[in-house]
C-alpha cells in the first residue's frame, strides 16, 4: 500500500453538511489548524486554534464518546498534516477533517466568526 493509499484508508474527509449538523448538535469538536492571524481574520463559529506551525497533539480535545474531532485549515492542504502530526502522536481517534476548509465554508456564505 503507498503512502496515499495508508492516508485515504485513514482519513474521514467532512462534507459540510456533516460538519453543520455535528457542530449544531454538539457531535463535531471543531479545531482549525491555520495561524493566529488567520484564524482571528474568520473561522468557522465554535472553532478552537491549534495551529499547524505550533502544532501540539496534547493540546487537542480528550477523546469523548460520541464526539468526533474534525480538523480544518484554509483548503485541506494542513488539517491533513496536523491529522498525521495527530496520529503518529498516538491519536488514533483524531481521524477526520473538513476537506473544503474555511475557504469553502465562507464561499458557501455559511457563517463567519472573527
Amino acid at each position: 500500500m503507498s503512502g496515499a493509499d495508508a492516508q485515504s484508508a485513514f482519513v474521514e474527509n467532512v462534507s459540510i453538511e456533516e460538519l453543520k449538523s455535528g457542530l449544531a448538535d454538539g457531535s463535531i469538536v471543531l479545531v482549525d489548524v491555520r495561524e493566529p492571524n488567520e484564524f482571528a481574520a474568520g473561522h468557522i463559529p465554535g472553532a478552537t486554534l491549534n495551529a499547524l506551525q505550533s502544532f501540539d497533539p496534547a493540546k487537542l480535545p480528550p477523546p469523548a464518546q460520541g464526539r468526533r474531532i474534525v480538523l480544518s485549515c484554509r483548503s485541506g492542504k494542513r488539517s491533513l498534516a496536523a491529522l498525521e502530526l495527530a496520529r503518529r502522536a498516538g491519536r488514533q481517534d483524531v481521524r477526520a477533517h473538513f476537506p473544503g476548509g474555511f475557504q469553502d465554508w465562507a464561499q458557501r456564505g455559511e457563517a463567519v466568526e472573527r
